[in-house]
């Protein structure tokens, strides 16, 4: 009996530690991830040496690598391509380092991905064409970069998506009408860019929108008169635009709105506390 139970001990035991190990492939992508940004120099660093579940940042549910969270931790240098290879990733946060180069097309190859945080780096080129094959995407915040380029049409197929932040960036071209798809967004932020053209209509399905963040562009025309059918927008920043036409009308229906920013003078009258950046407020 007492050999029976000393087996039973044992293979839960084995069973245990083979449960938290991940393939070699994978561990391979986090070695990549750590030389390819410096990983000597990192604020907290990894031991090589030891496993891959004791590494600061890192998630591991059943046997799979689920979450990179390296916000603030002096990354320097680009991401790896191999980081596709991470087919469980839920969540990637390399926010507030001094990462460069482009965001890596092979990134879009993670099909699990719901959350990607990579604001306040040197990052530049294009948002990967391919990123609206990530469909469960429901968080996209590159805010703080130096991406360049238009919004990719396969952006709008990300019908699960809730945050949009891209502020502080060099992103050019319009919004396309197509935005109207992507009903489960909260946050819409292109504060600080190059974008122009008018607001699409269908922008005015967003009934879940509490913020829409748009100074500091070069849009131009009427404010579509849907807005007025968000009834949930708490933030609208409008500033430094060429729009045209009275906002009065519209925002007389927004009954959850607490922040303005728009340079007309009627709406400064009304709304006396306009601000530069925003985020949701609580209730």
């Amino acid at each position: 009996m007492k050999k029976f139970t000393l087996s039973i001990l044992f293979l839960i035991t084995v069973s245990t530690l083979s449960f938290s190990q991940i393939s070699q492939i994978e561990k391979n992508v986090l070695i990549d991830l750590y030389k390819s940004t410096n990983g000597d120099s990192w604020n907290n660093t990894w031991d090589l040496t030891k496993s891959a579940e004791s590494w600061y940042g890192i998630t591991i549910n059943n046997n799979s690598v689920t979450k990179i969270d390296l916000k603030m931790n002096n990354l320097k240098g680009s991401i790896p391509t191999s980081i596709g290879k991470l087919k469980s990733l839920t969540h990637l946060n390399l926010g507030f380092n001094k990462l460069n180069g482009k965001i890596p097309v092979e990134l879009c190859e993670n099909k699990s991905l719901e959350t990607l945080e990579l604001f306040m780096n040197q990052l530049e080129g294009e948002i990967p064409f391919n990123i609206g094959e990530i469909a469960n995407l429901k968080e996209i915040t590159l805010f703080n970069n130096f991406l360049s380029g238009e919004l990719p049409n396969s952006l709008y197929n990300l019908d699960k998506l809730e945050i949009l932040q891209v502020s502080s960036n060099k992103l050019s071209g319009t919004i396309s009408h197509e935005i109207g798809n992507l009903k489960q967004l909260k946050v819409i932020s292109f504060y600080d860019n190059l974008m122009h053209g008018n607001l699409p209509l269908e922008i005015g399905l967003l009934k879940n929108l509490e913020e829409l963040s748009l100074s500091n562009n070069l849009f131009d025309g009427n404010f579509p008169v849907e807005i007025s059918n968000l009834t949930k927008l708490k933030t609208l920043l409008l500033n430094k635009n060429n729009f045209i036409g009275d906002l009065n009308p519209i925002i007389k229906n927004l009954s959850a709105l607490k922040n303005l920013e728009y340079s007309g003078p009627k709406e400064k009258e009304i709304y006396s506390n306009p601000i530069s950046q925003s985020t949701i407020l609580p209730n």
